[in-house]
């Protein structure tokens, strides 16, 4: 009995230890710093900001950065494109979020309910009410399943063949039907707007018919891609490339083709064309991508512009008011004009936290200047990967052509990066601030101010 009490008592001090210590974390009302959201913009730049403090030799306290987020898990959500594609398994692209937020941050597991800029605040879920100096905004878009009539029942029934890499729920669904499908038509969309990593919808395609070309059913499978936009690309040196691999492959390109229903009890896909007009296309598989927006707590807030997305400078990523000159987005959830893309986040992370560490520790920005970098590694087949790399104004901004030679080619050296680097790299250093994209484990330096 004694001994029973013993362990009781040890479990009760054990308790309290970790009460007090919970408490100590992540119930106060004020920080210095709080970043809302925590995928990969939030926990990237949380800790870049942490480590640059830490650098400066001015480190911040324990405690001192807060990140905000009610999530129970964290996913790597390139990785969903190799689980469709048979290469991982899914369970290897996510982690519990509680093991990836470090002692050095307060983690709040809310959600944000509401952004009172004019008080430095935010209202979480319970309705608490946290208070700021600096504020990131990392909450990522919105993925809009119902705006497609029938695609969610479709994706919920196991013998649909309608499936989509845009979810960890539905990701291994991409494989089985692929890998299962022996003839008929497979139907691969994009839709229109704005969608994280535009690439994708294609890259899942070009995996799905290699596979069938070594598998000896190339002849009997017919695929096709139907796209809301007018080419295969935004940035025409790739799209050139694609569209002279899309007619050698044989794949059928219907562009302007926006989906907008899915009957799958029929397999019947309903497109609406640019003239307005819509037509019906019968298939035997079909991947889809969903059309993408911004939150709704982003799009009702301040900081918002019409179009529903955190109105930043395009440079530096401050908030464009004034009045909000203690707020900074990163990633999805910014009307940055590029592309949405973890690769994008390698980049805009540390011009933010320069800036912000300059505005804390000077009172003005420094002279860090995002420049709209953005990559797409373009997975178009097995062994293979066209590495898309570009800025603002689409333009071309290839780190590893004077290494490899031109990346509109597919190469298989870029196809490791993809498959095996960028997966490693992001678990192991980017998440904890220490990865840089093209920089690799370098911190950018940028021009000191004057």
């Amino acid at each position: 009995m004694s001994a029973l009490l013993a362990i009781q008592r040890r479990a009760l001090i054990k308790s309290r230890f970790s009460a007090a210590r919970w408490a100590s974390t992540d119930s106060k009302d004020k920080y210095k710093i709080v970043v809302v959201g925590a995928g990969s913009g939030g926990l990237t730049v949380a800790n870049q900001i942490y480590n640059r403090f830490k650098a400066a030799g001015t480190p911040l306290n324990q405690g001192d950065i807060a990140i905000v987020d009610a999530a129970e898990y964290h996913y790597y959500q390139p990785g969903w494109t190799l689980v469709g594609s048979g290469l991982k398994n899914k369970t290897e692209t996510r982690r519990h979020l509680s093991s990836l937020v470090p002692a050095h941050l307060a983690h709040i597991s809310e959600s944000v309910q509401t952004f009172s800029p004019e008080s430095s605040s935010i209202t979480t879920s319970s309705g608490r009410t946290i208070s700021y100096e600096s504020l990131v905004v990392a909450t990522g878009l919105k993925i809009n399943w119902e705006n497609i009539a029938g695609l969610p029942k479709a994706l919920a029934d196991p013998t649909s063949g309608v499936s989509s890499i845009y979810s960890y729920d539905t990701c291994d669904k991409v494989w089985h039907d692929i890998d299962a499908l022996r003839s008929g038509k497979a139907v691969f969309t994009q839709p229109a707007g704005i969608i994280k990593c535009a690439g994708a919808p294609q890259k899942i395609m070009w995996m799905a018919w290699d596979r069938y070309q070594k598998t000896a059913r190339g002849d009997q499978v017919q695929v096709d891609f139907y796209t809301a936009t007018p080419s295969m690309f935004s940035v025409k040196k790739y799209s050139d490339e694609l569209e002279k691999l899309r007619v050698a492959r044989g794949v059928g390109g219907y562009f302007q083709h926006n989906l907008v229903s899915i009957d799958s009890s029929s397999h019947k896909a309903t497109f609406k064309r640019s003239d307005g007009s819509t037509v019906d296309v019968d298939y035997t598989l079909l991947h889809v991508t969903p059309p993408m927006g911004p939150l709704d707590v982003i799009k009702k807030s301040p900081l918002a512009d019409e179009a529903g997305w955190i109105s930043v400078d395009k440079a530096t990523l401050r908030h464009t008011k004034p009045e909000y000159s203690n707020i900074w987005a990163i990633g999805d959830c910014s009307n940055l004009p590029t592309s949405k893309t973890t690769a994008a986040i390698t980049g805009q992370a540390p011009v933010l936290t320069e800036n912000l560490y300059s505005v804390i520790t000077t009172g003005k920005v420094a002279n860090a200047s995002y420049d709209g970098y953005t990559s797409c590694p373009l997975l178009t087949g097995y062994g293979q990967l066209m590495l898309a790399e570009f800025k603002y104004g689409l333009e071309p901004k290839e780190s590893l052509a004077n290494y490899f030679g031109d990346q509109a080619t597919p190469r298989r050296v870029f196809y490791h990066l993809k498959k095996d680097l960028f997966p490693w790299a992001y678990w192991n250093h980017m998440l904890k601030g220490n990865w840089f994209g093209s920089h690799g484990f370098f911190r950018p330096k940028f021009p000191a101010s004057q």
